[in-house]
């Protein structure tokens, strides 16, 4: 029972910190653990050799981000995001049900490197002097945006996949591939949702010519200007291509082919050292402030297993919950996951109730991988409406929106996808109901 309380204790502390934001994830999820596991009487050597074992299990998770966050952030130096999203616009013409569909595709596309800043102002800047234009609510364009960055968020360098991967001691690319089906068709479901939009802005009286036209501020920098790479656009988007392809396919390590990746774009777009050196070191911050806290977490998930109290935390519960109940655990939890992520941060609902929710669901018989696919799919499409993601505040800032307002018109939407996904996940098979 002391193993319990003192779990219980660490859990409420670990999400408290991080949802304060007080202080780096990174030491938090190292440092509050290996508090715990001494409490419970365990021994330097033997907290170090619990952090060793868990951290082996995120070593290649942690490389895939390093070089993945590098390679898309090349990516859009080189402006192939740019010239997609333009040819998008262009192509959408003065049909607003183009429009919304565009902006899906857009951010959609925009999200291939799992970034939502990045999305964000891929997307928003954009397509926002459309919208006002032609007289759309600008909660569509956040909507929309939101949705797709959610569902696009399942690629297994986006984070969630590669966090809940490290909770199931597996490769973020291999719980990808059992994730692709339900990906595929929660885009599917964006489209409808932007074509639904487009009627509704229709029905409110949008439509070419009928708004305003609003200036953007376009500042383009001479040293951005300098990056941009548009002869060898066909070249960077077929090495892209060919990337997801064998990353769909598994026949190489997903952090291998990145690597490769990388290095030939770099060789190609600028085959000079000081600029390849200047773009690894302008891209790398990110990437691996990612990495080094999927390896905290890995050592606190190392000591959660070595030390027992995930199993006592466990049978506590177990106590608690009715039987009728235990063996829809993960589907409770899975509908339940939108508003826990609107509440809860990444860090806090992947490595402090994630693992909780998937021991008590395992001593019902509930497939560990069942119960994390199940909480994965909900906590993504509250993404950009959760007050607690940075890029939230960016994005209402851009559409001069209130926070009040895109939540309002997006939470219903978000999880009616997420809620459309979990279905499709278990009509077939990812999350099984017995």
């Amino acid at each position: 029972m002391f193993e319990a309380i003192v779990g219980f204790l660490m859990i409420i502390l670990i999400v408290t910190l991080l949802l304060k934001g007080k202080m780096s994830p990174i030491v938090v999820l190292a440092v509050i653990p290996t508090i715990a596991a001494l409490i419970l009487g365990f021994s330097p050597i033997e907290v170090a050799d619990f952090i060793k074992d868990g951290i082996a299990t995120t070593t290649s998770n942690g490389i895939l981000f390093i070089f993945s966050v590098i390679y898309f952030g090349v990516m859009s130096d080189t402006g192939m995001f740019d010239v997609i999203v333009k040819g998008l616009v262009k192509v959408a013409g003065k049909s607003v049900i183009a429009v919304t569909v565009a902006t899906a595709i857009i951010a959609t596309i925009a999200h291939m490197d799992g970034t939502t800043a990045t999305t964000v102002l891929i997307t928003i800047p954009a397509m926002y002097p459309v919208y006002k234009r032609m007289k759309i609510d600008t909660r569509i364009l956040l909507c929309l945006t939101g949705a797709c960055m959610g569902v696009m968020n399942l690629l297994p360098w986006g984070g969630p996949v590669a966090r809940a991967a490290t909770v199931l001691s597996m490769d973020a690319n291999d719980l990808w591939h059992i994730l692709i089906p339900i990906q595929i068709l929660g885009l599917v479901f964006n489209i409808v949702v932007a074509v639904l939009l487009g009627m509704y802005a229709i029905k409110n009286g949008a439509g070419a010519d009928r708004g305003e036209v609003v200036e953007m501020d376009d500042k383009a920098q001479a040293e951005e200007d300098a990056l941009r790479r548009p002869k060898l656009l066909l070249f960077n988007l077929a090495l892209t291509i060919a990337l997801i392809a064998v990353l769909s396919s598994g026949i190489i390590t997903s952090y291998v082919a990145f690597l490769l990746a990388l290095s030939v774009a770099l060789a190609v777009n600028y085959p000079d050292l000081k600029l390849q050196d200047k773009l690894v070191k302008k891209h790398a911050p990110a990437a691996l402030i990612i990495s080094a806290t999927l390896f905290s977490a890995g050592a606190m998930v190392g000591i959660f297993d070595g030390t027992g109290m995930l199993t006592a935390m466990a049978n506590a519960i177990i106590a608690v919950i009715p039987d009728f109940l235990g063996g829809f655990l993960h589907i409770i939890f899975g509908i339940l996951a939108l508003p826990l992520g609107l509440c809860i941060g990444t860090d806090a609902y992947f490595y402090g109730i994630m693992p909780l929710v998937i021991e008590v669901g395992s001593t019902y018989g509930i497939d560990p991988l069942a119960t994390a696919s199940a909480m994965i799919i909900g906590k993504n499409l509250a993404l950009l409406v959760s007050p607690l993601t940075p890029a939230t505040f960016l994005a209402i800032g851009l559409t001069n929106t209130e926070l009040k307002d895109h939540m309002k018109f997006s939470i219903p939407w978000y999880w009616l996808v997420s809620i459309c996904m979990l279905i499709i996940a278990v009509i077939i098979g990812v999350v099984p109901i017995f």
